[in-house]
């Protein structure tokens, strides 16, 4: 029994176990390998939301039955008092 005997419970072939317990660096490697591509696809999308041009952002649209602004209509709006 080795430590990586739960991925026969996924699928892994025998033969494939048999390397990961002979080389667990190699399921290190994967890991840390797998954390830098999400990591620069994180990167990538924040690149591209951060440069998109306001013409190419959707503008939000009021919902349906909201209250409308009326900070004009209300005596405490900007801090003034009556």
């Amino acid at each position: 029994m080795g430590q990586f005997d739960w991925f026969r419970s996924i699928g892994a072939t025998p033969e494939a176990v048999a390397v990961l317990n002979d080389q667990p660096i190699l399921f290190t490697i994967l890991l840390i390998v797998l954390v830098a591509v999400i990591l620069q696809i994180v990167l990538l999308w924040y690149i591209h939301f951060a440069t998109l041009k306001p013409e190419q952002k959707k503008k939000k649209e009021p919902k349906k039955g909201a209250a409308k602004d009326r900070s004009d209509k209300h005596p405490f709006a900007f801090g003034l008092r009556p």
